[in-house]
Order: structure tokens, then C-alpha cells, then sequence
């Protein structure tokens, strides 16, 4: 550059000095915690799971509590290879969930503008997912009491629970929101069936055996190459396994 020619930066020379700045400052504090002997992170740091007492609901009313109930043993029904959705706590977990970070979408960004997405991209509105659940159970129990002389969704028939939700799924009902709200039904019921059950659902583990996951357990080098084949130990939860017992000494 000659002393005529005038300097112009550039954003692109901009960005890359930042980063090229942001990445010697961080090799900097990395070596700087080497050489001090201490890491540059700290065991445990990440969040672990908060197990909620049991008991109660957290979030749904008694009447949406037995709706909820209804409806995830409708998704899931009991059969001669696992307990339904209802025994196996998916209600409980989705009230824990809503209970949480997750149903207030704390950890989302929630602010406009809001623009319809792709099938593939999820919801992509403002309403958090308590607030989803209290407008669509409410939709739901309008749609039924309209439908079936003022009844209940937990005292329907099973054909008719089906019919229902069914309904829903194809947006079929007066609800703008029907097919959105069974599709969060049925994904927070399935993640109920098959989470750890350190959150409140797959009650002993049912889920995971009806699967064959071993759970959490810390080491499997004694069975990686055992391909094909079963694996010989039950399952694991974060927690440990109900029978366990801690004694003192």
C-alpha cells in the first residue's frame, strides 16, 4: 500500500483478524491453564438430571392429568410385549418435562418474527410447550364434549379415543393447531416410553427391555464383539436399578 492509495477495511479482513485474535487468546488461556496445573474445565460442570418427587402433578390439572393419561395409553396400548403408556408413567413424564426448562423454552430463543417453517424444521411459534398443552388438551375437551354428548376423553370408548385423535393428527377438527399439538403429544409420549427413568416415565425400565438397550452402563468392552447376540445384562438407569440398596456400614 502507497501513501496515496487510501486504507478501506474490509469486513472480511475484519472478521478474520477477530478470529485470528479470538483463537491465539484462547490457545493463550489453554496453555496458561496447563502450565497452572489446573484444567480448563471442571467435572460435572454440565447440568444433571433433577429428579422431581412423585405423587403429584406438577403442571396438569386432575382433569388434564386423566386426559393425558387416556391419550398415552391410546398412542401406546398395553400388548403381550409391554405395559401401555399410562402404567409405564408417560403422563408423569411429560408433566415433569413441562414442569421444567423444557416447558417453558428457557433455553430456546422465542422471539419474533415468526414465519412458517418446513415440515422438517418443528414448530416454529411463540407459545411455549405449557402453554401449547393448555390450549390443545382444552381444544381437545370441547371437541369431545361437542362430539359425544358432553363426555369425556377418558370415558370414551377406545374406538372412539382413536377416532378422536385421529381427527387431530389429519387436522380435521376446528382446532388450527390439531395436527401440531398430537404430533407433540406423540413425540414427548414416545421420549416418556423410552427415556431414563429418572425422569418419571418407562416404569422398570420397559421401554428398554421391550428394545434390548442396556441403559447406561459405564463399560461394554467386554461385549463388543459379541455381534448379534443378546445382551446378558438388564438394564441401567442413570439412577442404578430399583433393587439396589444402599447400606450403611
Amino acid at each position: 500500500m502507497t501513501r496515496s492509495t487510501p486504507f478501506r477495511p474490509s469486513r472480511r479482513g475484519f472478521l478474520s483478524s477477530t478470529g485470528m485474535t479470538l483463537l491465539v487468546a484462547s490457545i493463550a488461556g489453554a496453555k496458561a491453564a496447563e502450565h497452572s496445573g489446573t484444567l480448563p474445565w471442571k467435572p460435572f460442570a454440565a447440568l444433571p438430571p433433577q429428579p422431581l418427587p412423585g405423587g403429584r402433578w406438577y403442571v396438569f390439572t386432575p382433569d388434564e392429568a386423566r386426559m393425558v393419561e387416556a391419550i398415552v395409553d391410546r398412542l401406546i396400548p398395553a400388548d403381550d410385549l409391554s405395559i401401555g403408556g399410562k402404567e409405564a408413567g408417560c403422563a408423569t413424564f411429560i408433566d415433569r418435562q413441562l414442569a421444567g426448562s423444557y416447558g417453558s423454552s428457557e433455553r430456546l430463543y422465542t422471539q419474533g418474527p415468526f414465519l412458517p417453517g418446513l415440515p422438517t424444521q418443528g414448530y416454529q411459534g411463540a407459545e411455549a410447550p405449557v402453554a401449547r398443552y393448555r390450549a390443545g388438551l382444552a381444544a381437545l375437551a370441547q371437541h369431545v364434549r361437542a362430539q359425544f354428548a358432553g363426555k369425556a376423553f377418558a370415558d370414551l370408548a377406545p374406538t372412539d379415543q382413536d377416532k378422536v385423535l385421529g381427527d387431530f393428527d389429519a387436522g380435521k377438527v376446528a382446532y388450527p393447531a390439531a395436527a401440531g399439538f398430537f404430533n407433540l403429544l406423540l413425540q414427548n409420549t414416545m421420549e416418556g416410553f423410552f427415556a431414563d427413568p429418572i425422569y418419571g416415565g418407562n416404569k422398570d425400565m420397559a421401554g428398554w427391555k421391550l428394545l434390548g438397550f442396556p441403559g447406561a452402563r459405564y463399560d461394554y468392552r467386554d461385549y463388543v464383539t459379541a455381534h448379534n447376540q443378546p445382551f446378558p445384562l438388564p438394564p441401567l438407569s442413570i439412577a442404578g436399578r430399583p433393587e439396589w440398596k444402599v447400606g450403611s456400614k
